[in-house]
């Protein structure tokens, strides 16, 4: 596939290989932009970025929700290279298509939502004869930039909103994962958006991502991926808006009076998910004393009946990882933690980039496999004896994005969404779930800033303030 720059589509002569993770074999390629490239885009972005702004709610409306029907026609086909490039099962490739058509036609339904409020000025004593009010408008020039674990649903959720605020958007999309998001530019432009609405550029990070967030013609930067490059980023961007959407490490507390086998269930749903690439999956499950051995004895079958293999295979549970040197890294945290005295349960090998969903008792919190992102199909499970304990280990930790907690005691369940420092918070499922409409986003390392379209687009948006200084 080409890159789309400044309203073309643009071939290069250095290319980036898109690879299939399962055997490797090369299903497309895209080119290597470079810092002239970023240039480019830039100056083209921030002509389109008065494109957009002149555009009505309703165009803009109009074009997301026609982009949203031609995403639903072509379900299949987009679910398909969704599982193909990054390695999901195809189920789940299916899955996130229809996500990324319910977050454009949220991303649609917003663009008609935008206004600003009067604002009771004569409640100040200097106030009277006075009226005023806000308008909401756009930022001006997006950088949008994706990880690969949600290839098209996470673009859309960057790409949807500032679209809907009247912005210019340019993608810089994940170098293992961009044919999806370059998809999706060919069917917004399909849709009737301006070309100077939107461009899509493939690179390395370090000289594509950079030269973006650096720019001060960017007026706002929205990023998922890891906390090591959010820091990055939010050190080079300057005086700019910024949603960071980061990693975690995501607890799961076990209560004594939980029901075991739908806690089970829910680890082997919520914990092995995109064989365990997801910012919110169950990493840490913490079990009272109580029911530990007999809550290993219920998971332990449910886990060993995720079989691996070929994405695309319709048996499949557990497709690859999207590189087999994480695959790797996944194998070395297990084997270091065994080594300092936990023990495997189900799973522990690796076959190419595919790790077998694993289960890892006795862990202690000091273990790299409980205290760091893990993002692979491994949960570590630790014993705690009271509430208090397991609240405090939940937040022995520097992010903060999902957690869950099983129980039945109401009062333990608020006590849980009161105390636990966590922007996502689950009463009786694990902690990796998500509506893609709803305020998404962590705290403390795991990022700032709201996702889902309603919230993105303030996140988009600039407030100016308009006061009418009235005679009589």
């Amino acid at each position: 596939m080409k890159i789309f720059l400044e309203g073309e589509w643009v071939d290069k002569s250095k290319k980036i290989e898109v690879r299939n993770p399962y055997d490797h074999s090369v299903i497309d390629t895209v080119p290597k932009a470079e810092g002239a490239d970023v240039e480019k885009a830039l100056a083209f972005a921030e002509r389109g970025a008065k494109v957009m702004a002149k555009l009505s709610g309703y165009e803009r409306w109009r074009i997301l929700r026609k982009a949203a029907d031609i995403m639903a026609e072509r379900n299949e086909e987009i679910g398909r290279l969704i599982s193909t490039e990054e390695g999901k099962i195809i189920a789940e490739g299916r899955g996130e298509a229809n996500r990324a058509v319910e977050t454009m036609m949220g991303s649609a339904e917003e663009a008609k939502r935008l206004h600003g409020e009067t604002v009771p000025l004569d409640g100040d004593p200097g106030g009277a004869n006075k009226l005023g009010f806000t308008l909401r408008v756009p930022c001006g020039v997006v950088a949008a930039i994706s990880p690969f674990n949600f290839p098209l649903n996470l673009v859309c959720h960057k790409v949807g909103p500032a679209l809907a605020a009247g912005n210019s958007v340019i993608i810089k999309p994940a170098t293992d994962t961009p044919l999806s998001a370059l998809r999706l530019v060919e069917i917004l432009l399909a849709a009737g958006l301006p070309p100077q609405g939107i461009q899509c550029i493939t690179g390395s990070g370090g000289e594509i991502g950079d030269g973006l967030v650096a720019d001060p013609r960017v007026r706002k930067i929205t990023f998922t991926g890891s906390r090591e490059v959010g820091e990055r980023i939010c050190r080079m961007a300057g005086i700019k808006k910024v949603t960071m959407e980061l990693g975690s490490n995501c607890p799961l507390i076990v209560m004594p009076d939980a029901h075991l086998e739908r806690v089970a269930a829910a680890v082997a749903a919520t914990g092995y998910a995109n064989a365990g690439q997801v910012c919110i999956s169950t990493q840490r499950v913490l079990t009272a004393g109580r029911v530990y051995g007999d809550f290993l004895s219920v998971l332990s079958p449910k886990v060993q009946a995720l079989t691996t293999g070929n994405q695309l295979d319709e048996k499949t549970k557990v497709g690859p990882m999207v590189r087999e040197a994480d695959a790797v890294r996944v194998g070395e945290w297990v084997q270091e933690a065994v080594a300092g005295g936990a023990r495997v349960v189900v799973g522990g090998s690796r076959q190419g980039a595919i790790y077998a969903p694993t289960v890892v008792a006795d862990v202690k919190p000091e273990m790299k496999i409980s205290c760091d992102e893990l993002f692979g199909p491994a949960v570590a499970v630790t014993p705690f004896n009271t509430i208090d304990e397991a609240i405090a280990l939940a937040n022995q930790t520097v992010y903060g994005l999902g957690a869950g907690i099983f129980t039945e005691n109401l009062e333990w369940a608020m006590k849980f969404a009161r105390e636990v420092e966590s922007g996502n918070l689950h009463i009786n499922w694990g902690p990796q779930w998500r509506a893609d409409l709803m305020p998404y986003g962590g705290l403390k390392e795991s990022g700032f800033g709201k996702e889902g379209p309603r919230y993105a687009v303030e996140e988009m948006t600039e407030l100016k303030m308009v006061v009418f200084h009235l005679t009589q």
